[in-house]
This record gives C-alpha cells, sequence and structure tokens, in this order.
C-alpha cells in the first residue's frame, strides 16, 4: 500500500502499522486498561443516524466555523498531541504546515517536539497551546508566559491527566523517553531499519517546552511516569481561575465530561471546553463525549464554545457533532497515522480527505451551511 491507496483512516492505520516499529505504532494507536472507550468512542456516532433533506439548492457549500475568536475553514482542527517527530522526522512542522494550508486550527503540546516559538513564527493559522498542570507552580507561570510572549492564540489547559492511564501496550514493549525497550520491543525496531535512519539521520530528538525545567539526561521518563511524577494531583478550580485571569484571553479546558463541570468553567471565566477522554488513554469506562454532548451544550452552549474530540473517523460524524452543538471537532489519531505514514503529505492528503467528505455529506444532507445542521437532522437508535 502507498498514500495514494489511502481513502481513509484505516487505511492510513494499516500504513502507519506498516511503517512504524511497534512500539511506537501500539503508541499513538493504544488506550488505557481493556480500550473499552478506545472502541466506544468511534462506536457513539454508529448509533446516531443522519435524517437528510432534499431539493435545498447546495451548489455551493460553507464549512467556515468561528470558534474561541478563531475563523476556520473547516469545522476540524489538529488536537494537540505529544512526542510527533517520533512519528516522523517532520513532526508538528508537517502538522502546522498541513493546518494552515487548508486554514483550520492545530494545537502544540506541552510534550511536543517542535517548539511553539517557531512555529508561530512560521505559520499564522489560529494555534492551541496545550499544557499541563504541574506541581511546579514556576514552571507553569513560566509555561503560559512563554505562550503569550510567542503570540499565541488560545490556551489549553488539559484537566483528565493528573496522573497517567494504564497503558499496557507500553508497559509490555518498554515504550519510554528515552527508549527503554523490552527486548520484544527491540526486536521491532530492528525489522523498521528505514525509520531507525531518518530518526538517527534528523535533529536530535527533544521537548523543547520542557527542556530548560526537565533533566532527560539522567535516565528514561515513561508517559506514564511524568503524569505520576510532575503533574499536580491537587489541581483545583481555585488554581485554574488564577490561570485563567492570568491569561486574560481564550482559554479553554480539555477533557471536561460532566455538566456540573462545564458549568463551574463558565463560572471561572473559560472562553471554551473540549469534551475528551483523551481518546480512551485514560479513564477506561468512560462515557464517549459525543454520548455527553448534548446535555452539556444545553446547559452551557450559550454562553460558552463547546468543541469535543474522541473517536472522529469520518465526515459523517463530524457533521453528528456539529448537529448536537458542538463548535468544532478535534481529531488525533485520524492525522497522526498519516503522519506517521508519509509526513506532511499524509497530513494534507487526510485533511483533503476529510474536507472533501464534509462537504460531500453537506450536499447530501441538503445543508449548504454548517449553521443550517441541527438535531432535526439526528436520530438515535
Amino acid at each position: 500500500m502507498h498514500l495514494g491507496n489511502c481513502h481513509n483512516f484505516y487505511d492510513f492505520r494499516a500504513l502507519a502499522q506498516r511503517k512504524l516499529p511497534g512500539p511506537i505504532f501500539n503508541y499513538i494507536d493504544g488506550a488505557a486498561d481493556d480500550e473499552a472507550t478506545l472502541r466506544q468512542n468511534t462506536a457513539s456516532f454508529e448509533r446516531c443516524d443522519l435524517v437528510p433533506n432534499i431539493l435545498r439548492g447546495v451548489e455551493k457549500i460553507d464549512m467556515s466555523v468561528t470558534v474561541m475568536g478563531q475563523k476556520l475553514a473547516m469545522p476540524v482542527y489538529c488536537s494537540p498531541t505529544a512526542l510527533q517527530r517520533l512519528f516522523h522526522h517532520q513532526g508538528e512542522r508537517a502538522v502546522a504546515a498541513a493546518a494552515a494550508k487548508f486554514g483550520t486550527m492545530f494545537g502544540v503540546s506541552s510534550l511536543g517536539t517542535v517548539s511553539l516559538e517557531e512555529l508561530r513564527k512560521a505559520y499564522d493559522t489560529p494555534q492551541v497551546y496545550q499544557f499541563y498542570f504541574h506541581k511546579d507552580r514556576a514552571l507553569n507561570r513560566a509555561m503560559m508566559q512563554r505562550a503569550k510572549d510567542a503570540g499565541i492564540n488560545v490556551m489549553a489547559l488539559t484537566v483528565d491527566s493528573i496522573t497517567g492511564g494504564n497503558r499496557e501496550r507500553d508497559l509490555r514493549t518498554g515504550f519510554s523517553i528515552p527508549f527503554q525497550l523490552s527486548f520484544g520491543g527491540m526486536l521491532q525496531f530492528a525489522i523498521k531499519p528505514m525509520w531507525a535512519i531518518n530518526y538517527l539521520t534528523h535533529e536530535r530528538f527533544a521537548l523543547p517546552q520542557l527542556d530548560e525545567h526537565v533533566d532527560m539526561s539522567g535516565g528514561a521518563i515513561s508517559i506514564g511516569r511524568y503524569f505520576t511524577e510532575m503533574l499536580d494531583a491537587a489541581m483545583n478550580w481555585t488554581d485554574v481561575a488564577e490561570m485563567v485571569r492570568a491569561w486574560n484571553g481564550q482559554f479553554c479546558l480539555k477533557g471536561l465530561m460532566s455538566v456540573a463541570d462545564a458549568r463551574r468553567a463558565v463560572d471561572i471565566g473559560c472562553t471554551g471546553i473540549i469534551l475528551s477522554n483523551h481518546g480512551g488513554r485514560q479513564l477506561d469506562g468512560s462515557r464517549a463525549a459525543f454520548d455527553q454532548l448534548a446535555e452539556i451544550v444545553d446547559a452551557v452552549g450559550d454562553r460558552i464554545d463547546v468543541m469535543m474530540d474522541g473517536g472522529v473517523r469520518r465526515g459523517t460524524h463530524v457533521l453528528k457533532a456539529l448537529s448536537l452543538g458542538a463548535k468544532a471537532v478535534g481529531v488525533g489519531r485520524y492525522y497522526l497515522f498519516p503522519l506517521a505514514a508519509a509526513g506532511q503529505a499524509g497530513v494534507e492528503r487526510a485533511l483533503n480527505l476529510m474536507r472533501t467528505e464534509i462537504e460531500r455529506d453537506m450536499k447530501l444532507m441538503g445543508c449548504s451551511s454548517i449553521r443550517e445542521l441541527s438535531r432535526a437532522n439526528l436520530r438515535f437508535r
């Protein structure tokens, strides 16, 4: 299989699996515990059916949206994800360039592998900076100030990761940064020499958002250990309210799932919330974001921008979320597998397929504008 034969998420996943060493593929692909939430995230969309209208004059389609003050040419954005240069040497540069080409927003993780300043200077498309709340409060303040100085559009605090999820695939392979692999994991690298050549012949792997604060030279830092040892489980609403005031701009919380928490986010001055269970990678058995969307939109959708991510594989999934009241929809694995498969060209192909699907499906739905989508277009089984 090559890139031209990739027509959907599962094609990109298969191509990435062929190219990546097993431990890295499983880091992207895996989730917590029994991975039930990972499966439910996509299955939740399948329990909802679309009801199209006909003869509506849909020769011109407007799929633009405005979310958290940012104008996007399409209602899908690239969620912030960690460690991207492990998957392909272009990493965040490829994702940023592709997002800019398609006029949409992209996120940079505090565990990102390209500096937010470089990406901010190179692309004027809306940029989200995602960060975690560390035990070191000075580090939190420094990260926020750095983002402000760089001109970041939206600050996003992830709130569902105060401790690491039980990602058993990573435990089996010994996935960590730097690599501390099991024997089986080392064999997986040995049979994918092209990945190793690319990794070793490009710039040294780094986490530039954290390199001034985290000593990577003394040994491996597993992703689970990072969450467990460095992040602050004592984080509370008072802490977050102080951050919202200090940022004094577009600020969203990523990882909310309950109506009560959505209302608290409004009360402390957040301008957006992202319903998310971290792609099933934290609390297995958590409800799918799509299943929580309607009640949260009903509770706070007139006062705050509501977004969601998790399990999005098709343009029809996006239209179902927008019909329930989401302002935009985030994707993670949907662009990570194309990134791993072919770098920027892969991400561009994936975003182009998504844009084409949304445009075609809106025509088939009888909607010429995102604003025409509503719950009248949906039926739940």
